[in-house]
Formats: C-alpha cells, structure tokens, sequence
C-alpha cells in the first residue's frame, strides 16, 4: 500500500487520526499513576503497555502522513 499524498485529504486523515491515538495514549500514561497508588499495580503496568502500542501506531501515522 502506498503513502497517500501530502496534503491530500486522505493524509490529513490520517495524521489526525495519529494524533488522536497519541493524545489516548498520553491520556493511559498519565492517568496509569493512579492505579499504582491503590495498589493495582498490575492493571497500571497494562495500562502502560498499552498506551506504549498505542504511542507507536500514533507516531507511525503521524510519521507516515508528513511531506518527505
């Protein structure tokens, strides 16, 4: 599959759905604190590897998205 064109409306779909993707995982990474302080830590760890994919396929499209 090819890289849609710069500036095309499918690029700049793509690159808001990256940085909508980046800003849930911003959103798991820091509200996972929370389950760490009441002693769940092992639902904070899932949270964190989660926002991490989620972090990668964001970057990946917003990355992807931009003019070479």
């Amino acid at each position: 599959m090819t890289s849609p064109e710069p500036g095309s409306p499918p690029a700049r779909r793509e690159r808001l759905v990256g940085l909508l993707v980046l800003g849930v995982a911003v959103v798991l990474l820091l509200s996972s604190v929370t389950w760490f302080s009441s002693d769940r830590s092992g639902v904070g760890i899932g949270q964190l590897v989660l926002a991490l994919v989620l972090a990668g396929v964001g970057g990946f499209l917003v990355r992807r998205s931009q003019p070479r």
